[in-house]
């Protein structure tokens, strides 16, 4: 699966709420009440990549949870990129 051009990204940036694309890489924060909430959400967001075969870059300060998605072997953002992005706004909707 090839990169995508810039082109492409800004128009499946377009389709997402709250998603960047800096150096290579499509990234959002998540900010929760707490750690815990923040946690569980990382654990989701795991068995979700884990089920993809896609893992993305995750950061966690205290309440905030950072996440980073490019497709490494390509060299940038790819199609599996936009979809795992798009499963972590869902899930992210299921939780307070």
């Amino acid at each position: 699966m090839a990169a995508l051009s810039d082109e492409a990204i800004h128009q499946g940036l377009a389709k997402l709420q709250g998603w960047s694309y800096q150096n290579k890489e499509l990234r959002k924060k998540f900010t929760f009440k707490s750690f815990l909430p923040g946690i569980d959400f990382v654990n989701k967001i795991a068995q979700a990549a884990e089920a993809a075969g896609h893992h993305p870059d995750i950061t966690i300060n205290y309440s905030v949870v950072g996440i980073s998605l490019s497709t490494h072997s390509e060299g940038g953002v790819t199609h599996k990129d936009f979809e795992l992005a798009g499963k972590i706004d869902s899930l992210r909707s299921l939780l307070p």
